[in-house]
């Protein structure tokens, strides 16, 4: 599972370089209400309040979210200090991420 994490952390990383990710309460809400996030991620520590305003957020414009990683982990993969709310607004990057975040390990598999 560590490489399908790792390989999450470097997208977002290259996402980061292009451009396409985005950080910051204000600033990540906005981007959901004009459909422009495609992939928000919060981190695993943020508060609840946090959370949930984003579940709703995210709910309600039909944008996917997930809940992974740390605040510090989340900055460091964007090159940034602590951060608890990011997005990506570039189809493809958010794709790969999620995707690296849901399939299943074939390792997990042999036994």
């Amino acid at each position: 599972m560590m490489n399908q994490k790792h390989k999450a952390l470097s997208t977002l990383g290259m996402a980061m370089r292009a451009g396409k990710v985005i950080s910051g309460d204000e600033i990540v809400l906005k981007a959901v209400r004009q459909g422009k996030a495609k992939l928000v991620i919060v981190a695993g520590d943020a508060s609840e309040n946090t959370k949930k305003k984003f579940q709703d957020k995210c709910g309600t414009y039909n944008v996917k979210l997930v809940e992974i990683f740390d605040r510090i982990t989340l900055g460091e993969s964007i090159g940034k200090p602590e951060r608890v709310i990011i997005a990506v607004t570039e189809a493809g990057f958010s794709k790969i991420i999620i995707q690296s975040l849901t399939q299943p390990s074939e390792v997990e598999y042999i036994d």
